[in-house]
């Protein structure tokens, strides 16, 4: 079985409104177009939090301005021969994003249209529905 570890990232920006990205279905056949948090697999070598500046800087041409925090911890046993580890963490960002081509759209949200949101992905869906993202 194969460990991999996951950042992601849900990005606050100074309206008080946070970025969802929806994935392109071209490139996550397996999940389709759901809207999801910034974030991806890390690179071995690097820190953490380094991973997640990659992955912001990739995904939304956007830096990261503080420190972020850690909010939760995920096992995410649902892909086979895989066992993936989710990290969570909560942070801010100025400006507006230019997506990669592995996302089609954007849009800034408050806690309360999210946690409505259809197509939202699971994990983070669970996170909000257990209160962990507030």
């Amino acid at each position: 079985m194969e460990l991999q570890v996951g950042v992601k990232i849900l990005l606050k920006n100074k309206e008080e409104k946070h970025l969802l990205i929806k994935r392109s279905p071209e490139k996550y056949p397996e999940v389709g177009a759901r809207w999801d948090i910034v974030g991806g697999r890390i690179n071995p070598g690097s820190t953490l939090v380094e991973n997640l500046k990659r992955e912001i800087k990739e995904e939304t041409d956007l830096d990261l301005e503080a420190e972020p925090k850690l909010v939760a911890a995920q096992d995410i046993l649902r892909v086979p021969g895989r066992h993936v580890v989710r990290l969570t963490y909560v942070g801010t960002i100025n400006g507006e994003p230019k997506l990669d081509r592995d996302h089609t759209e954007f849009k800034w949200f408050t806690i309360e249209e999210m946690k409505i949101l259809e197509n939202l992905d699971i994990y983070f869906k669970e996170l909000l529905d257990n209160g962990v993202i507030l």
